[in-house]
């Protein structure tokens, strides 16, 4: 008779009993149905496909946004013995072989990959081979558009759960409204009474909001730590910021300050970030000044303070941050230093991701046009014709998949080089007859540089053509990793060219033009909407802990916790940033110009009044690398103001003004 759930959670994972709501998931996932688990972060979601994985009759395959959030999940199953591998970027093809063959031999219960792995039609063939049990989305919110965090590539995961027969899925999340559980529900028809939702409500967070002006937020912030990292026991701390130049300048101040503390950015190489990770970790730095980029992943039981010092995102990414606290029950400080200083550099980033109108049109219409109906295309180089950021553009392709206009097929690597460490005769000789003309054929297509020679696909399909060759790009790409594999070459290949089957070469492309556009502007207002809810949370009346699990549906908490600002001394205001200069037309126009005349010479057409609003307000877009823009004295130059006042601005000045 196989264990019950209860047996395994004590002798496989050394747990007496369950955690609220893990039992209700677990029983559902493994009675054969599909599941969303909504539990705060730091609640055991990983254990409910975790548990259910020993005793599923095939693979249970992971779908996480992130290689940190692998690692640490990876490393517990180690822990306890359960076998689980990842296929990842940062593994080399020989751990990915390896890692496919044991999923094959079925000797991998568990399987961890990201989203875009699903786009690679080689794991695409491979995974198709491979009976599944169970699909588990970790980070579920990210498939609704109007969830935090919107990953395109997930909106797709309903149709490869049909394409790979997958009988049942299980969402895991933190953060979700009612909303956005409603529309994961949707899209994997789950039923209402297999989600579950453990409540929002955490009785060991102090959280608070401190009105305080930006020009005293650093030494309030001093103030308020050096007495908590100078006790015995140390209180790991995260300090949040908005930006990554914010980062290094508080931790200079904090420093000098004679707090000891480390910055964390994407902007900074991998292996300091792996360090400062990894001394934060270890204790041996107990203060991190971060942005977003670190807390994904972090398994750290005892952090005891969160504080941001610039506003969050929105109430989700406030609520998933001050998440990462005081996951041992203890109890942890959560402050906001409140402004509205950094309200509308908030609001700008979000401005900065909606497309104009003419961007979408041009895509669409080179889709439609695609010679054959086989639409190629490298996301780089589209979103500089289309001058759409690579984020939206993305969202934009995966939406003409949703309404059948085009399907991916394959991708594939534009560019190839190789290094020969011998010599290409040495390399040559290793082979007879037709193998070695083939081989032949490949380095008499190639160019040679110093220490590269450079592939040219299309004179190998000539010199094919001329010698009575199979020069097939599948056997060229099959021969080339054959002979890397085994140390005789050295490839590298770059340039991801994406290939896309146009199914509706008739649709109609002002039509969509004009859906599109309007979707986009619908995600635009609804993320605007979303940083004015974090604001009314901030400057609540009412108890904050009961706010904040309200928004997320939970009407458990109590409506008075006692352990946040509102219950011990009333409602915070927020302190708006300082008062900004009225717009001056001359100025305005006198920034405008330089680049109202690059844009005509490259485009021979007015720049819109939307391009020279991010212009600017120092919002990076696709066209401004050609332009060079970043170098003109009118770039940023309006960062501190709305954009929204800046678009007003320039609209209502005269036709010839701007």
């Amino acid at each position: 008779m196989p264990p019950t759930p209860q047996q395994t959670l004590r002798d496989v994972f050394g747990y007496d009993d369950f955690r609220p709501g893990q039992r209700e998931v677990v029983e559902a996932v493994s009675e054969g149905r599909s599941a969303a688990a909504i539990f705060p972060t730091g609640s055991g979601k990983s254990l409910c496909y975790q548990l259910p994985a020993l005793t599923l009759p095939h693979l249970t395959l992971v779908v996480s946004p992130l290689l940190a959030l692998m690692q640490d999940q990876l490393a517990f199953l180690a822990r306890h013995g359960i076998a689980a591998a990842s296929i990842d970027s940062s593994q080399s093809r020989e751990e990915s072989a390896r890692v496919m063959e044991g999923v094959q031999r079925g000797e991998i219960r568990i399987l961890m990959i990201s989203v875009e792995r699903l786009k690679n039609e080689r794991f695409r063939a491979f995974i198709g081979r491979v009976p599944i049990s169970l699909l588990v989305v970790d980070e579920a919110h990210c498939l609704s558009e109007w969830g935090h965090n919107f990953r395109p590539d997930y909106l797709k995961l309903p149709d490869y759960q049909r394409q790979f027969g997958i009988p049942q899925v299980l969402l895991l999340t933190a953060t979700a409204t009612p909303r956005v559980i409603q529309d994961m529900r949707t899209r994997f028809a789950i039923a209402q009474e297999d989600v579950t939702t453990t409540g929002f409500y955490r009785p060991n967070l102090d959280l608070a909001v401190t009105p305080v002006a930006a020009d005293q937020r650093a030494r309030t912030l001093v103030d308020w730590l050096r007495p908590r990292l100078a006790e015995e026991a140390p209180r790991p701390t995260i300090v949040y910021v908005t930006l990554q130049q914010s980062a290094e300048r508080l931790t200079a101040y904090l420093t000098k300050a004679g707090i000891q503390a480390a910055a964390y950015h994407a902007g900074l190489p991998a292996e300091t970030r792996d360090r400062v990770q990894q001394d934060f970790m270890s204790g041996q730095v107990n203060c991190i000044v971060a942005t977003i980029a670190f807390g994904m992943g972090i398994d750290k039981a005892d952090i005891r303070q969160v504080v941001h010092f610039d506003l969050p995102k929105s109430v989700e990414n406030y609520s998933q941050e001050i998440g990462r606290a005081g996951r041992d029950g203890n109890t942890s400080e959560c402050l906001v230093l409140g402004g509205r200083d950094t309200l509308n550099v908030l609001e700008n980033f979000v401005y900065g991701d909606t497309p104009e109108a003419g961007g979408i049109h041009r895509v669409i219409a080179e889709a439609l046009a695609a010679p054959g109906g086989q639409w190629e295309l490298m996301l780089n180089a589209l979103s500089q014709d289309s001058n759409i950021r690579p984020l939206p553009l993305k969202t934009l392709l995966v939406q003409l998949e949703l309404r059948g206009i085009i399907a991916p097929r394959f991708a594939y690597f534009a560019d190839y080089r190789l290094k020969f460490p011998n010599g290409p005769a040495a390399l040559i000789e290793r082979f007879s007859g037709e193998r070695q003309a083939f081989l032949q054929a490949i380095v008499d297509s190639s160019t040679a540089a110093r220490t590269w020679h450079t592939l040219d696909f299309a004179t190998l399909e000539r010199l094919g053509a001329e010698r009575g060759l199979d020069t097939r790009r599948a056997r060229v790409i099959t021969a080339l990793d054959y002979c890397r594999d085994q140390g005789w070459l050295e490839v590298e290949s770059k340039q991801m060219t994406e290939v896309y089957e146009v199914l509706a070469p008739q649709a109609d492309a002002e039509g969509l033009t004009e859906e599109l556009s309007a979707y986009f502007q619908d995600k635009e207002h609804s993320e605007i909407r979303r940083i004015h809810a974090m604001l009314e949370l901030f400057e609540s009346t009412s108890c904050l802990s009961h706010r904040l699990a309200g928004y997320f549906g939970d009407d458990r908490a109590p409506a008075h916790c006692g352990h946040c600002s509102v219950c011990r001394q009333g409602p915070a205001q927020l302190p708006p940033g300082a008062p900004l200069p009225p717009l001056e037309p001359h100025q305005v126009t006198a920034w405008c110009t330089p680049l109202r005349e690059r844009y005509r010479e490259f485009f021979d057409a007015a720049p819109s009044s939307a391009l020279l609003t991010r212009f600017l307000c120092g919002l990076t877009l696709p066209v401004f690398t050609r332009l060079k823009a970043r170098r003109l004295e009118g770039f940023a130059a309006l960062e501190a103001y709305p954009f929204a006042d800046v678009k007003a601005f320039l609209d209502a000045l005269p036709a010839a003004t701007p």
